[in-house]
């Protein structure tokens, strides 16, 4: 098993509004099935009850019709029918290969599903009941969510190969990518201008700006004049933006520093629809020459959606989070204890640090657009989905095995999802599955 941060993260399940039984108990279901319901399939040791088969029917002719697609009823079945079946032999294989869940673990993912849903656990409890569903039988479902998810990630994982073949062939591709994209540190003195401004105001701007300008010229500070003159967030860091990579910095100051060394600042000012900006070029660094790479420390909030939560209420939950931490109202560190579905909930969502290629690419990427103490949007990955918040940055010297072993991870994610539908494959292959007619 890999040892990316995000590769702990564990399956859950939340309630919505309506409880039906047979959609809560969507494993186990033979010992819960009612009285006028019917085995519609028997997978390895376990049972999918028609009831299922009808309820999943429903939620796929929902979806057939939000897309505005023809309906085909047979289609939709087949379909239905297939995906728990596959279901139940990922569950049956889990259960005999997979990792033991200890009770206080299943005792926060319970407790999550009752936050999840607004109730106290007194209140889950007597939800369950009026349904007619057993909370022994219910946390068992959970348990096998939880060992599903973790077999999955564990085999999964062991399928994928890596050759040096193709770690060398990454690389090349990679610092060939990095020479045309540098990081950037760039330091600027903004003079805004305000949207229709007259030609007086114009000039007065542009001579406020000039003489900032001159002042530098002149050897004052840059940091000083930035702190004094600059009309931007960055004024109190002396102007400084921070290392960013060339492609997510506009185009007109990545073109303005092109011909610069490290410390130079741009001898004329920069016009923008912002107003008159002088440029300082602090560092620019190569990964690929440099043998550095850019860490970072994040935090994240994960909630996992299921049969019973869509990515649509996980994510209006997360932009709910994401409000409450930006007015003060909650702290996302006890948001993350609270709610968070995987092994980072105990240390507020912590996930260390982490370099390039340390996370799968939706994550990452929604990450590295983040400045330092940014809070992103819902972000969704295979795992679920994530708010996310990065605390720190720090450059690291790389050296070439870490290097190797960067490649090797990025490599392995993109391949992640092929091997995990042949993985699939084969379950299916080797299950006992026997369809049944209804009486």
């Amino acid at each position: 098993m890999t040892d990316l941060p995000l590769r702990s993260l564990v399956l859950s399940v939340a309630l919505v509004a309506t409880l039906p039984a047979s959609s809560v108990l969507a494993q186990g279901a033979a010992s819960t099935a009612r009285p006028v319901d019917h085995i519609a399939a028997v997978v390895n040791q376990d049972v999918v009850a028609a009831s299922e088969v009808q309820q999943r029917i429903e939620r796929l002719r929902e979806e057939v019709r939000r897309r505005g697609d023809v309906l085909d009823m047979e289609a939709l079945r087949k379909q239905a029918l297939e995906s728990l079946i596959e279901e139940r032999v990922l569950v049956t294989h889990a259960r005999e290969f997979g990792a033991r869940v200890d009770e206080a673990e299943l005792d926060r993912v319970v407790g999550n599903v009752a936050a999840q849903n607004r109730l106290t656990m007194d209140q889950l409890m007597e939800r369950l009941k009026a349904e007619g569903i057993d909370y022994r039988r219910f946390r068992e479902n959970l348990r096998d969510q939880i060992m599903s998810e973790r077999v999955r990630e564990r085999e999964v994982q062991g399928r994928i190969r890596v050759t040096d073949g193709e770690i060398d062939k990454y690389l090349e591709e990679q610092r060939a990518k990095a020479s045309g994209n540098p990081q950037l540190n760039i330091a600027q003195v903004l003079v805004s201008v305000p949207e229709g401004a007259s030609e007086a105001v114009l000039a007065e701007r542009r001579a406020r700006a000039e003489a900032a300008l001159a002042r530098i010229k002149g050897g004052e500070d840059f940091a000083k004049v930035a702190r004094e003159i600059s009309e931007d967030g960055n004024k109190a860091a002396g102007g400084m933006i921070g290392l960013r990579q060339a492609d997510r910095l506009p185009d007109e100051f990545v073109n303005v520093v092109k011909p610069l060394k490290d410390g130079d600042v741009a001898p004329q000012l920069l016009r923008t629809g912002a107003g008159f900006h002088v440029i300082k070029l602090v560092q620019r660094i190569s990964p690929a020459a440099s043998g550095k790479a850019m860490q970072t420390r994040a935090r994240h909030i994960l909630l996992r959606p299921s049969a019973q939560l869509t990515a649509e209420v996980a994510a209006r939950r997360l932009t709910e989070f994401k409000r409450s931490i930006e007015s003060g109202r909650a702290s996302f560190e006890a948001l993350a204890k609270e709610n968070s579905e995987d092994g980072s909930a105990p240390d507020g969502g912590e996930l260390g640090w982490a370099s390039p290629g340390g996370f799968v690419p939706e994550f990452e990427e929604a990450m590295n657009a983040l400045p330092v103490n940014g809070i992103s949007g819902p972000v969704a990955s295979r795992f679920g989905v994530h708010l996310i918040q990065v605390l720190e940055r720090r450059e690291v010297d790389v050296d070439p095995k870490q290097l190797r072993e960067q490649a090797r991870n990025a490599l392995r994610e993109g391949k992640y999802e092929e091997a995990y539908q042949e993985w699939v494959k084969d379950l299916r292959a080797r299950a006992f599955v026997e369809l049944r007619e209804a009486p």
